[in-house]
């Protein structure tokens, strides 16, 4: 359903906030490298294949950059009819799109949800590439169950269920080049090197607003043809834990990105969390059978929310 707020695209130049999408990521398995694209299907659960996949450990508990840094170096391609897996020192693994093992169940945070076991071949592969010396780690790929209703926490979405796949808890990250050159102009001052958006594995990056503007606004309005538009609504100001002082080329970590937001973006919607980036569900235009294609260069509109 629209809003009752939403504008008729011709009249997006009257919203308080006009913006660009300049950039658009996928993360098909969740906490390895993006795939940046230049346009992509938006379905309800965010962007197609974004989270799909997911690595857990013997339990069936999902793992990440938080205790695996290294995931960082897991690079996936998107093929026609699948994915390729590569890492530094590994052979290629070759991901079918239509194809998966048995179905088991498995933990997300606070979920445990139905999902696909990718087999032994991916299992071994992400086992070699991710234990340590001395310590090794039984890990398996899965696949989300397209038929599990997997729902963003509604104290944030005003009631509207807002379905997931793997993501930690909603659907897409929305954030801005002016909220990143900000953060950069403090880390440069304070002495250190400047850093790419990939750290903070947005969906979404805007051009042509204000820094933290994302944060400000009530409901994105995209214009993904000249007579449709798909509506995102802002949920939760996005709490940051330490993967963005992570270096996705490298996979080592150092302190000086969460260190220095901390400094200017603890947010007292989140009990005074390090926040970056806004959090965000698919009220329009991801809906099956009706998907719209998101593309880089499509204009947004949004109005500021002020109390």
């Amino acid at each position: 359903m629209t809003p009752p707020n939403a504008a008729p695209l011709a009249d997006l130049a009257a919203f308080d906030v006009r913006a660009t999408i300049s950039r658009l990521f996928v993360y098909p398995i969740k906490s390895c490298a993006g795939v940046e694209l230049p346009e992509v299907l938006l379905t309800e659960a965010g962007l197609e294949f974004d989270r799909a996949w997911m690595v857990v450990d013997a339990a069936g508990v999902f793992v990440t950059q938080r205790e695996l840094p290294r995931m960082a170096l897991v690079r996936p391609q998107m093929k026609q009819m699948e994915m390729v897996l590569r890492a530094p020192g590994m052979l290629a693994l070759h991901i079918a799109f239509d194809r998966v093992e048995g179905p088991v169940r498995v933990t997300v945070w606070n979920d445990e949800v139905a999902a696909y076991d990718m087999g032994d071949i991916a299992a071994q592969w992400f086992s070699d590439f991710l234990s340590e010396p001395g310590k090794p780690r039984q890990l398996r790929m899965v696949r989300f169950d397209p038929e599990q209703k997997r729902l963003s926490n509604m104290k944030w979405t005003r009631g509207v269920e807002a379905t997931n796949q793997f993501a930690d808890g909603f659907p897409l990250l929305i954030t801005s080049e002016a909220s990143l050159a900000e953060l950069n102009e403090k880390l440069v001052a304070a002495g250190h090197g400047a850093i790419g958006m990939e750290r903070f594995r947005p969906n979404i990056v805007l051009a042509g607003i204000e820094a933290q503007d994302e944060d400000r606004v009530d409901i994105f309005h995209v214009a993904t043809a000249p007579d449709a538009q798909a509506l995102l609504q802002p949920a939760k100001p996005c709490p940051r834990c330490p993967i963005p002082d992570i270096d996705p080329a490298t996979a080592v970590s150092t302190h000086e990105v969460v260190d220095t937001l901390s400094t200017y973006r603890q947010n007292d919607r989140v009990d005074g969390a390090i926040t970056f980036g806004m959090n965000c569900i698919v009220l329009q235009g991801g809906t099956e059978g009706a998907e719209q294609v998101l593309k880089v260069g499509q204009p947004v509109g949004a109005n500021y929310v002020f109390g």
